[in-house]
Formats: C-alpha cells, sequence, structure tokens
C-alpha cells in the first residue's frame, strides 16, 4: 500500500496475463429458450447425496429469448426463469417455471417485445398510425420487473431481483410468483442492487440510486429484521427501509456503473469505478434508437475511488482512498484486522465487457470465430486491497489521500483456467471476518468451464473440470454439525452442449473438492447467473 498520489498503471492487462483460447466449442445450446417444468419431477441419484442436505437449491437466470418474430440482443434481457432443486434424504427433485412479469405477461400476450430491456429497444407498436409511432419514441421507457439475476432476502422473505426498482416477491417452494414491489414507493432510490448483504442481526443492506436537481446520489439502505413474534401477512413487506448513507457521485454527469459492494462487520465500501454512465445519453437513448447498454463506457482516465461509511451511524469518512482504474463485479469477502480494512474482490482492467456480451457474440461458431470474441475479453482476477482505518479527519490534508496498491491473490496456477468469477464463502459463518476458502467458477471459455477452490492463506487451488461440462455459480452449504470453515458441500448445476437434456446438480466435497453424486433432470437449463440455497426448502 502506499500513499504517493501517482497513478498506477498495469503493464500486463488481467487478460493478458492468461492464455489464449484456442478451438473453442460452440456455446450457443446454453443460450437457447426452454419450456419451464413448473411440478417437481424426479431426478437420477449417481454416486450419493448426503442426506443431512434438506432444503431447495433456488437459481435465476434467462431463459427465453424471443417473442414471435421479435429476438432479444444481449444474454441480460432473457425473460426470467426459476430453478428449484428440492434435495430430502438424499432424494432431489426439480422444478422451474418463468418469472410471470408484466414484461413476461405483456410480452406474451402481444407476443412480440414490448418492453425494453438492457440491450434491447423495444420497438413502437406497428399498428399505430406514423404520427403515433414518432411521438413513442419520446415517452420515458418504464423499468422492467424482468427480475432475472438474483434470489434475495428481506424480513424472511424471498424475491427475485435485477437491477431497476422493481423486484418481485416469490414463492421458493412453488415458486409462484407473487406482488411486484416498487422500491420507490418505500425509500428514494430509483434502482437498487441484486447483491444484498445479511447482518448477524436479521437486517438486509442494498445500494441504489438517485438523481436529481442536487446531484446524483450512491445511496445505502437498510431494511431491518422481521419483528418477533409480529403477525406474518402474505406480503411484501419493507416498512423501516432507510438510505442511511448518499455518497456523491464524483462525476456528476458521468455516475458509475456499479453491481455490488463491500461489507464487512462495521462498515460498508462503496467502489466508484471507471465504468460511466453517460446521463445525457440515458435521457436520449430512446429517440437514438439505442439500447441501455449503449450508455456505459468504460473511462480509464478516471480512477478508482473507495468510499467507506460506517454501517451503524451512516458516517462517511472524509479520508479519500484511490487506486488505479479497475472493473470488478463480485466481492469476495471483507474484514477488519488491527486497524486495516482488508478488500478481497474479482478484478479486471477493462470494463468494457458487460456490453459485450451479446447473444450474437456468444452464439459465434466454433473455432476461429468464437476465439476470436473470447480472446478480446477482460479477465477477472482474484485481488486484495487493504484500507488503513487509523486515518482520520484529524490527519494533516498532504497525508489524507490515500493511494492504494493492490496484492494479487493467486498464483500463476490460475491463468491456465482463465480467471475466476462468481465467488463464495461460507457467508452465514465469515462474511465479513476473517476467512480462508472461497469457491468460483474458472473462465476457460465465454461461459465457466470449471469449479474453483482457493484458499486465500496459500493461494493454493482445487479444481474440478472435464470438458465440455458448464457449471454454474458454486454454492457451499453448510453441514449441521461443521467445525471447520469448509465442513459442508457445494453444489452447482452443470450443463452441456452437446447433448440434449443432460443437465445435473453437482455435489462436491467442499474440503476435498471431489465428487460425492449427482442428480441428473432430463431436461435443457440455458446457462444462469445467481443462486442461493434454502435451508427451509
Amino acid at each position: 500500500m502506499s500513499t504517493t498520489a501517482e497513478p498506477q498503471t498495469h503493464s500486463i492487462s488481467s487478460g493478458q496475463k492468461c492464455p489464449p483460447g484456442k478451438g473453442l466449442e460452440s456455446i450457443a445450446p446454453l443460450l437457447q429458450s426452454v419450456e419451464e417444468t413448473p411440478d417437481p419431477i424426479p431426478t437420477t441419484i449417481k454416486g450419493t447425496v448426503p442426506t443431512w442436505i434438506n432444503g431447495s437449491f433456488l437459481r435465476n437466470g434467462p431463459g427465453k429469448f424471443e417473442f414471435g418474430k421479435d429476438r432479444y440482443t444481449h444474454w441480460f434481457d432473457g425473460m426470467a426463469m426459476m430453478h428449484r432443486f428440492h434435495l430430502c434424504e438424499g432424494n432431489v427433485t426439480y422444478s422451474s417455471r418463468f418469472l410471470q412479469s408484466d414484461s413476461y405477461i405483456q410480452n406474451s400476450e402481444k407476443n412480440r417485445i414490448v418492453v425494453s430491456e438492457f440491450g434491447t429497444l423495444a420497438m413502437p407498436d406497428p399498428c399505430k398510425n406514423i404520427f403515433a409511432r414518432f411521438f413513442s419514441r419520446f415517452s420515458v421507457p418504464k423499468s422492467t420487473d424482468n427480475a432475472s439475476v438474483n434470489f434475495v432476502k428481506y424480513k424472511g422473505d424471498y424475491y427475485v431481483s435485477t437491477e431497476t426498482n422493481y423486484m418481485r416477491r416469490v414463492d421458493p417452494q412453488s415458486l409462484e410468483t407473487k406482488e411486484k414491489v416498487d422500491w420507490t414507493q418505500y425509500i428514494a432510490v430509483n434502482s437498487a442492487t441484486a447483491h444484498p448483504h445479511y447482518d448477524r442481526d436479521g437486517a438486509t443492506y442494498n445500494m441504489g440510486n438517485s438523481f436529481g436537481k442536487n446531484g446524483f446520489f450512491y445511496n445505502i439502505i437498510r431494511v431491518p429484521p422481521p419483528e418477533e413474534n409480529a403477525a406474518k401477512e402474505d406480503s411484501a413487506d419493507l416498512t423501516g427501509a432507510k438510505v442511511i448513507c448518499s455518497i456523491r457521485a464524483a462525476e456528476p454527469r458521468k455516475p458509475s456503473y456499479y453491481h455490488s459492494f463491500v461489507m464487512s462487520e462495521n462498515y460498508i465500501v462503496f467502489i466508484e469505478q471507471p465504468i460511466k454512465l453517460d446521463l445525457l445519453k440515458f435521457m436520449l437513448y430512446k429517440i437514438q434508437g439505442k439500447s441501455f447498454h449503449k450508455v456505459m463506457t468504460w473511462e480509464p482516465q478516471y480512477e478508482t475511488i473507495f468510499h467507506l461509511v460506517n454501517r451503524h451511524t451512516g458516517e462517511e469518512s472524509e479520508v479519500r482512498y484511490r487506486a488505479a482504474p479497475m472493473f470488478t463485479l463480485h466481492q469476495i469477502n471483507a474484514f477488519e484486522d488491527n486497524g486495516m480494512l482488508v478488500m478481497d474482490m474479482c478484478c479486471g482492467d477493462d470494463g468494457d465487457v458487460i456490453g459485450d456480451f451479446t447473444l450474437e457474440n456468444l452464439r459465434r461458431d466454433a473455432g476461429e470465430e468464437m476465439d476470436k470474441f473470447y480472446n478480446s475479453l477482460c479477465r477477472n482476477l482474484p485481488r486484495r486491497y487493504v484500507l488503513p482505518l487509523t486515518v482520520d479527519k484529524e490527519t494533516p490534508l498532504d497525508q489524507n489521500l490515500v493511494y492504494m496498491t493492490h496484492e494479487e491473490l493467486y498464483d500463476d496456477e490460475l491463468l491456465q483456467y482463465g480467471g475466476l468469477e462468481f465467488p463464495q464463502i461460507n457467508y452465514d459463518q465469515y462474511n465479513g471476518k476473517p476467512y480462508r476458502y472461497f469457491y468460483s467458477c474458472g473462465f476457460g471459455h465465454c461461459f465457466s468451464d470449471s469449479l474453483l477452490k482457493m484458499d486465500v492463506h496459500t493461494k493454493e487451488l482445487k479444481v474440478w473440470r472435464y470438458p465440455g461440462l458448464y457449471p454454474s455459480e458454486p454454492v457451499f452449504v453448510a453441514s449441521p454439525k461443521a467445525t471447520e470453515e469448509d465442513d459442508g458441500v457445494v453444489l452447482s448445476v452443470i450443463i452441456t452442449p452437446r447433448e440434449e437434456k443432460s443437465t445435473f446438480l453437482l455435489i462436491l466435497d467442499a474440503k476435498t473438492f471431489t465428487e460425492l453424486g449427482r442428480a441428473e433432470v432430463p431436461v435443457n437449463i440455458p446457462y444462469g447467473s445467481h443462486g442461493v440455497f434454502n435451508l427451509k426448502g
């Protein structure tokens, strides 16, 4: 760590460190629309599913990529599909349902895309006359409620979430879609992330944007725990939600995009990174006929700014923590140690990657075309940043700027797996605390083609990888008699483009990272995003 204000430069980018792909296979079958399976069906068990695992592995992601003759442009745009693997006494069943969002219902009724998504602009109704179609371009598009990113919890209820102001409450057992929830009806934010954090008292923390005549702000949100002994109604409850801190954007006309944030026991850190949203373009994008992802740009002339906030008081530190430009989607963990805040996260040196994940790119032919696209992508690698907590507003101004360098949290062995993403830890016991292990996906292809376990003390890797098999984000489930951090299993859904209806749920021993068993299900599942394990089933 350094206190010099001279920017740090990367001689070799994270993408250049990893070996190039060669002869990569087509993954187009992982991006095809599928049918839902609303009634649970049995699976075929190979090996052993530990009988102590009782609950549901819930997954979310896009599952329908067209309506009528209209096709979505970007992977993020597909209609949300929820998946449930229910594990009980060594048996596993599978079910899935499309989220009955307003977007899904309206598109289905019209048999065309009528609601704009991240990378797809809904065209005016061809049945309208030319004047109505012209003026419809000047109307402000409504946010989508196609919540395809993650399952999240508030006050004990499950919701599916994306990155707009809308969530959908869902029944985690039947996957039934319940009411639409609008954040703006509870607090003054225009959106919220799909990656909240939870404290040990049951409160949920998240972040959302707000903008107006006073500028653009990044807001930290707290939703309190459910009230004890309160009569539980079958309805959404975000009462008591409040903004505990509003952080002014460094560039009010070009605020930063963010997907998640950092939380330790006493602090929240918001990372203002140089993926910028051009607000002028945002206001004009529908008139110009451009989709939302066109207003996001990677602008490495800006530094990365770390905003430190006391999560108990909501007070933002006056210390300016800065680092070289970098890109991060997912954080691994953070903890406080001897007057320092240690933050581990997946980072890259090129933020153009989000806009690149169009369906056209991802469905490229095997070989040269796919290799070319994959080799153009940023690779994310684990890094550790350390914020000194002993610097405060009493520190002389010339020492009040902390310019941070990072530690590479890996050995060269990781590079052969293409870097990593989708990190998970033993969250219930170790989030915000010193920890040793995390689990993630390796990216030797555009979609993950391996599962990794890393020891952050030794940087040792354990790997599960087989040609043609593409795993989902690994989720850790602790053994009920756990005495060590990695006592438990890791769950991941495995799909392949090589065979029809050959999906399976993989169960790995978290300690040895060896396969215990798999539950084969005769359905096609598209490549998804995030998931959780629901102990209550």
